[in-house]
C-alpha cells in the first residue's frame, strides 16, 4: 500500500542521512533503483517527494564514481518528467 511504501521511504531517508552505507548500497543499488523508479512513476505527492529525496541521498552515498553516475543517469529522465509535470504535487516537483 502507499502508506507502507511511504514508511519504508522515510526509514530509508533516515538511514541514508545518518550513516555511511556505501558498500551495502553497492550490492543493492539495482534493487533500490528499481524500487525508487516505481515510486516515482506510480506514486503520488508525498511518495514521489520521498522517493526523490531518497534517490538524492543514494546518489550522494554512491559518490561520483561510475556506480553513482549510473544510478543518476538511469533515473534522470524520470526525474525531469516529474519536474516538468504540471499536475504533479509541488512537493514532488521540488
Amino acid at each position: 500500500s502507499a502508506k507502507t511504501r511511504q514508511a519504508a521511504l522515510q526509514s530509508l531517508r533516515l538511514a541514508l542521512s545518518s550513516k555511511t552505507l556505501s558498500e551495502f548500497l553497492l550490492e543493492r543499488r539495482l534493487t533500490l533503483t528499481d524500487s525508487l523508479e516505481k515510486c516515482l512513476k506510480k506514486g503520488k505527492g508525498e511518495e514521489q517527494a520521498l522517493a526523490g529525496t531518497v534517490l538524492t541521498l543514494l546518489c550522494l552515498q554512491m559518490g561520483s564514481g561510475p556506480e553513482g553516475e549510473e544510478v543518476f543517469r538511469s533515473l534522470k529522465p524520470l526525474l525531469v518528467s516529474v519536474l516538468t509535470d504540471g499536475t504533479a504535487s509541488p512537493a514532488a516537483r521540488q
